[in-house]
């Protein structure tokens, strides 16, 4: 078995010391319950762990008294909940406990931010710290750089959730993947809010599956699955929701021909996107290198930058002649431009359009030559 430590291991451990609701979110199988046994290992005091889906545990919660939290917690003063979106009413349930002990700290994990956030976001403001694990992040694998471009294909193709890294052939890899989507990550969606079209819901993921990386159109999406738009635009928030796409928006500060509205769809994980439209050979045998190497490139900056608690918006840029940047980071006041290419362009320009409206933004390219530090 591999150990990968996480980078957000230690910023969770320093935080057990507060009176705070720790909420740790993050899909299923991407590795939330092992950090809490890894946290737990490192606790020098007792504490109490309970699991949201056990039905005993949701009927004990179901007493909302400050007497049945204080008989729960005893003499511990740290509480860790897995799986805690599971428990009825979890919101009200964490702020009555973290209201009326001074003395504790909560850690909650959540396998998507649909009911967790749906529960404690509002009772919770101010009270709570969110962190967000996703999947194996470039510079938790402690790679030298030989090494990462060594394993740089498989991740491309099979994506970096945990067990990946401990499975050795392709196939083992792609039934894993497989089974990963069908099981776990579209059975959250299709639990919440008693969503029944799963068909509408897996033929929407392989259309932006395919479109990664170029701007999608709400409409058209509609008219191929033959539902309304509202439709389409809640479920691409519910699949926001349980981190397995997320939405790149235009970049605009009002110029007259910069595009305001538009949006492109990108997967987190590679493993994932190619395990819905079930496309798992190699980098010589495809022609959607481009669009594999800019969501790898993408998800593996919000990783480094989330890990880092840095609080970056992303977006991409266009006009309606045309021109156009991959990626636009906003942080600080400060802007910057990438342009991500699988090959180094023998040329590298940034639109002219971009460079008379931003004249003081960093510009650079990042391929596969250049794109260690920037993830890493």
């Amino acid at each position: 078995m591999i150990k990968i430590d996480r980078v957000i291991e230690n910023q969770i451990f320093r935080l057990l010391s507060s009176n705070k609701v720790l909420l740790l979110y993050g899909t299923r199988r991407v590795g939330k319950t092992f950090l809490l046994q890894s946290i737990l290992e490192k606790i020098q005091e007792k504490a109490i762990v309970l699991n949201g889906e056990d039905l005993d545990v949701q009927e004990i919660f179901q007493r909302r008294t400050i007497a049945n939290f204080q008989n729960i917690m005893g003499d511990s003063r740290l509480l860790l909940i897995d799986e805690a979106q599971a428990i009825p009413g979890i919101g009200q349930a964490l702020k009555l406990m973290i209201d009326s002990q001074p003395q504790l700290c909560i850690l909650a994990t959540g396998s998507s931010s649909l009911d967790l956030v749906k529960q404690s976001g509002e009772p919770l403001t101010g009270r709570h710290i969110p962190f967000f694990l996703y999947p194996i992040a470039q510079a938790e694998l402690k790679l030298n750089l030989i090494e990462a471009r060594q394993q740089l294909d498989e991740r491309l193709i099979y994506g970096s959730y945990p067990e990946i890294f401990q499975l050795k052939s392709h196939e083992e890899k792609s039934t894993y993947l497989q089974q990963l989507v069908q099981s776990y990550l579209l059975k959250d969606i299709l639990a919440y809010a008693g969503i029944k079209h799963s068909g509408k819901i897996q033929a929407l993921l392989r259309l932006i599956a395919f479109q990664c990386g170029s701007e999608v159109s709400y409409s058209e999406l509609s008219h191929h699955l033959g539902i309304n738009r509202i439709t389409v635009e809640n479920y691409l928030d519910l699949l926001s929701k349980v981190f397995i796409l997320y939405k790149l928006p235009a970049y605009s500060t009002n110029q007259r021909n910069e595009i305001s509205k538009g949006a492109k769809w990108y997967f987190f994980d590679n493993g994932i996107r190619n395990a819905i439209i079930n496309d798992f050979r190699q980098p010589t045998l495809r022609n959607d290198m481009g669009q594999l190497w800019e969501s790898f490139i993408l998800s593996e900056r919000i990783k480094k930058n989330n890990n880092n608690r840095r609080l970056t918006q992303y977006y991409f840029w266009r006009t309606y002649q045309q021109q156009e940047v991959d990626l636009i980071e906003f942080e600080n006041g400060e802007l910057r431009a990438f342009e991500i290419k699988y090959t180094t362009p023998k040329r590298f320009k940034i639109p002219n359009a971009f460079k008379s409206a931003y004249p003081d933004a960093e510009c650079r390219v990042i391929s596969r030559e250049e794109y260690w530090e920037w993830v890493g």
